[in-house]
């Protein structure tokens, strides 16, 4: 995954936006959509998973990046006008 510049960075641009993204912890994510941490892990575990796409770091650390969380939202957004 090296760039002709060396570094060992990724390649294309839809992928290094991921890099450079903000990214939210379990507890972080929780708070900024006020739920409790236990629904974030309840729809991870859930079969099939539920909730925003998220990254497992390690065991114990789930990390969740703000593009997806926003790409997630923006999929279960219902707009009252166009439901009428």
């Amino acid at each position: 995954m090296d760039r002709s510049d060396g570094s060992p960075f990724v390649q294309d641009d839809s992928r290094s936006i991921l890099l450079s993204n903000a990214w939210y912890s379990t507890s972080d994510l929780a708070a900024c959509l006020r739920v409790d941490s236990s629904t974030l892990r309840r729809w991870r575990t859930a079969r099939p998973p539920q909730g925003p796409p998220f990254v497992a770091v390690s065991e114990r650390v789930i990390m969740y990046s703000a593009v997806d969380v926003e790409e997630w939202l923006h999929s279960h957004r219902t707009d009252p006008r166009r439901e009428a």
